[in-house]
């Protein structure tokens, strides 16, 4: 009953903007095409509209058109309740987009630059689980985030220590078809991974079909802007893309960042090479309740090819 309710809502307040550009069938239907391209949301997104239910959220997601699902939180949920979304999902015809490989609390720790073989047996102990975790979900990608500087060695040592425990990594996915992919963030100046030029050397010196470059667009545009310039910069290393318009970090249409033309510009190279990306929602909603999950769709609708 609540999509159901969502869905009238939704095409009341699109009615005119839907009646334009053809983004919805006249006829009132609870289910809206799908998009064009794979953007992944996050549970809590469209609980608003779907319910708590993990299952019942993915549901509603579907009926919204979104063909692909992001959890960073993946690998802390109860086994019972990764198989049920792998199943939905898979009944769906969804992608599984990443979950966090999190072996450390990297706001305060430097983790893999300092070299620790501490902090390397954890990183590595937790890729070794997260193979399974990805079984039961179908996933094929795990975000990995090296953690801070370690500023008592030099820069260069620091990159060795990293590039070898990614390699290490590496070994462990790729009998298994899958790809960690790093994510450089912009959140404190001490994080060791930071801009898109440093991440590409990285991917290129680990030298794995296993390490690739996930492209935070809401982080390199705060760190460095240039997004269209650097994403063919490091085009043939780059693995997922992530979403959030600055300032906010909230939905595509709410700041500075033309996604339309973003998007265009990724589904032409993507066609080109015949390579093809998942999207992952990561960024809040600009409006709570659900005003703002209708909100969100309608920007994601204006934003689609």
């Amino acid at each position: 009953m609540q999509r159901r309710d969502f869905t009238k809502n939704l095409l009341a307040a699109s009615a005119v903007s839907t009646l334009s550009s053809g983004v919805l069938e006249a006829k009132n239907t609870s289910a809206q095409p799908a998009f064009k391209l794979k953007y992944a949301p996050h549970f809590g997104m469209f609980e608003n509209s779907a319910g708590k239910d993990p299952i019942d959220q993915l549901k509603f997601m579907h009926e919204m058109g979104f063909r692909a699902l992001e959890d960073n939180g993946m690998m802390d949920r109860p086994i019972e309740v990764q198989t049920k979304v792998g199943e939905t999902m898979a009944k769906l015809g969804m992608t599984m987009g990443v979950f966090v490989v999190n072996f450390d609390n990297w706001p305060l720790q430097t983790s893999l630059a300092s070299g620790k073989k501490e902090w390397r047996d954890k990183f590595l102990q937790r890729c070794k689980e997260a193979v399974e975790v990805a079984k039961r979900v179908n996933a094929k990608w795990m975000t990995v985030v090296p953690g801070n500087y370690d500023r008592s060695i030099p820069i260069g040592i620091q990159t060795g220590h990293v590039i070898e425990s990614l390699r290490m990594a590496s070994a462990i996915f790729e009998p298994h078809g899958l790809v960690m992919v790093l994510e450089a963030l912009s959140d404190t100046p001490d994080l060791f991974l930071r801009n898109s030029d440093q991440t590409y050397m990285i991917c290129k010196a680990v030298n794995s079909p296993s390490c690739k470059f996930l492209f935070d667009m809401w982080h390199m545009q705060r760190n460095e802007g240039h997004i269209i310039y650097n994403i063919d910069q490091t085009w043939d290393e780059i693995g997922y893309f992530q979403i959030g318009d600055e300032p906010g970090r909230k939905e595509p249409t709410t700041g500075e960042m033309n996604y339309k033309n973003i998007f265009k510009h990724i589904n032409a190279k993507s066609q080109a090479s015949g390579r093809d990306f998942v999207f992952g929602m990561e960024h809040g909603n600009s409006v709570k309740g659900k005003e703002g999950e209708i909100k969100l769709i309608e920007a994601y609708r204006a934003s689609d090819l």
